[in-house]
């Protein structure tokens, strides 16, 4: 008798799970389907399960020039290089402001958390004109490392209040027990906490790389030369023509995909422990 109920959830569970993955899948094998059709030239009016003329042009076509004269592989590396600097950049800062808010009480600590939750909460146009300001004293304004720059003010925020739950979760025992024995506050947070919380640095790391890696509005203010541009930057160059290629914009789109969902699979039982890791502590 108390199998059934059981059965019957586990049914419904499986058919939710079942339609998210239709809503996920349905418009990747949509952009799969254009991506392929050497038969479209003009815009897409009907959903169709098989390209009418099978061909892989499209995939040539932005392999070889994706944007202003940039072949993928540059844009691919201008992509990484911005979103991985940025992503290390806010993990490192992150993680050291994170561990002396959980860690520590100050004067201001709750001022402080409360600048950084605002600052997560603002939209990115905001801090446009500092930024721009900053940048161009610096004059590192039109290269990738002001980029680097530009993606990490807009991380940094996340990851100090991700970080900071993660460094609670770890028990104050393990390093007073550290303390005893010898080893200096940054030995123990190295060698006792930093390990603890790798799931959630992880996955403060990847959602600071995706960041940088989808974004291209604010992109576009400081990038001057075609040598810059990225593949997010590329995908809305191609929006922003007077007529669209669908093809060429759905092959962009999936080969832009690829490596951060090989990332998810390869990584995906890391990123969900690191998801689940601990509570805050008030």
């Amino acid at each position: 008798m108390h199998h059934k109920p059981q059965l019957q959830e586990q049914i419904m569970v499986n058919l939710a799970l079942v339609t998210v993955g239709i809503f996920v899948l349905l418009p990747l094998y949509g952009f799969a389907q254009l991506a392929f059709d050497a038969s479209l030239t003009g815009q897409p009016l009907e959903f169709r399960v098989w390209p009418k003329a099978f061909s892989g042009e499209a995939f040539q076509a932005v392999w070889g020039r994706v944007s202003q004269g940039q072949d993928f592989t540059g844009a691919l590396r201008n992509s990484f290089i911005v979103s991985g600097g940025a992503a290390a950049l806010s993990v490192t800062l992150g993680a050291s402001m994170a561990y002396v808010l959980a860690r520590r009480r100050f004067p201001g600590q709750r001022v402080t958390l409360f600048v950084l939750l605002v600052g997560a909460m603002l939209p990115a146009v905001a801090l446009m004109t500092p930024l721009y300001i900053l940048l161009t004293a610096l004059k590192i304004r039109t290269t990738l490392l002001g980029l680097v720059v530009v993606y990490t003010s807009f991380a940094m925020p996340f990851c100090v209040w991700n970080l900071r739950a993660a460094f609670q979760a770890v028990p104050r025992e393990l390093e007073e027990s550290a303390f005893l024995d010898g080893a200096s506050p940054l030995r123990a947070f190295a060698y006792i906490t930093l390990p603890l919380a790798l799931p959630a640095i992880g996955v403060a790391a990847l959602l600071s790389f995706l960041a940088g890696y989808t974004e291209f509005a604010m992109g576009w203010l400081f990038v001057d030369k075609s040598d810059n541009v990225t593949l997010a930057m590329s995908v809305s160059s191609y929006i922003s023509q007077g007529s669209i290629r669908w093809n060429q914009l759905a092959a962009l789109s999936l080969l832009m995909s690829a490596p951060v969902v090989a990332v998810f699979i390869v990584l995906q039982r890391y990123l969900l422990s690191g998801l689940s890791l601990g509570r805050a502590e008030e």
